[in-house]
């Protein structure tokens, strides 16, 4: 009985062998079709941003910047679903940053968004390298009809913020 189940063993060892050389054959450099070019990787980011580029295009993609990010486009996809809204926060040289955040994003996500949509910018036009944000937060209220939005953790529709609303960046006053 004990010779029978090596033997069985045995058998099965050579069945494994056997499949691991077919699969290494079918696996091996030499095995892909010889008629697959393979291209630079310039000319694939070349043909990647004309079609970008094309997309940036339709109508419903319109209003974003030609150097895109996947999150922008996301974003732009929310808003056309309904998913998203966006909220114009007016800086203190009268400057509009169209801000896009899900619905029901809280005053944190808004403040995490506003710094994306600054780092994008500064990014795409050059200029300040470093924002403190611990600064612009410590200086600087965001202010909703008059309501400043102090707590993070309240959500933007309990503030009554809704699509389209502005909000703006009011200096706190110091206390003596």
């Amino acid at each position: 009985m004990m010779e029978q189940e090596t033997e069985e063993g045995e058998n099965r060892l050579q069945d494994t062998e056997v499949k691991e050389e077919k699969l290494a054959d079918e696996t091996a450099p030499g095995a892909e079709e010889e008629d697959e070019e393979s291209l630079p990787h310039s000319e694939i980011l070349d043909i990647f941003e004309e079609g970008l580029a094309r997309l940036v295009q339709d109508p419903l993609l319109c209003d974003l910047p030609i150097q895109v990010t996947l999150e922008e486009v996301n974003s732009q996809i929310a808003l056309e679903y309904g998913q998203a809204m966006t909220v114009k926060v007016v800086k203190a040289d009268g400057e509009i940053m169209p801000i896009v955040v899900v619905q029901n994003a809280t005053v944190l996500d808004l403040k995490k968004a506003i710094r994306r949509f600054m780092e994008l910018k500064q990014q795409r036009e050059g200029g300040v390298k470093h924002v403190s944000w611990r600064y612009v937060w410590r200086t600087y209220y965001l202010v909703f009809q008059g309501e400043k939005l102090e707590d993070d953790s309240i959500r933007l529709k309990d503030y009554g913020i809704r699509n389209r609303d502005e909000v703006m960046f009011m200096k706190k006053l110091r206390k003596k």
